[in-house]
């Protein structure tokens, strides 16, 4: 049961951060014109798709952490979701485009290895 509390925390998890930076970054083209201010931006958030789904699957997110927190321990749950870190990357890569450099694949590297530690 563990294993499916971790792979929706770290799927919906990972899904919401790219919905919201994809989100985010088609706001920043949109404030370019216009008056960016507080309730702007807020309006925004509030009102656009990606954004508002990336906010629901962060909060599937906390909640499903949660209950990994009711079958396992700290020391076992916060360092296994940090498989996210390495879903994040491929999918900033392939689906927001965004360029990931050899750096950071060594730290996706890094991360799987400590993971696979921590789990075995």
């Amino acid at each position: 049961m563990k294993w499916a509390w971790v792979a929706i925390t770290v799927v919906s998890g990972s899904l919401g951060d790219v919905l919201s930076a994809r989100g985010m970054a088609q706001q920043g083209a949109a404030m370019r014109y216009r008056s960016p201010g507080v309730l702007g931006r807020l309006r925004y958030i509030a009102t656009h798709p990606a954004v508002v789904a990336g906010i629901s699957c962060n909060a599937v997110s906390f909640i499903s952490f949660i209950g990994l927190l009711s079958v396992a321990p700290l020391t076992f749950a916060v360092p296994v979701t940090a498989l996210g870190y390495i879903l994040r990357t491929v999918l900033a890569k392939f689906y927001l485009h965004e360029h990931v450099n050899w750096e950071r694949w060594a730290g996706v590297v890094l991360v799987a290895v400590g993971v696979l530690l921590i789990a075995v």
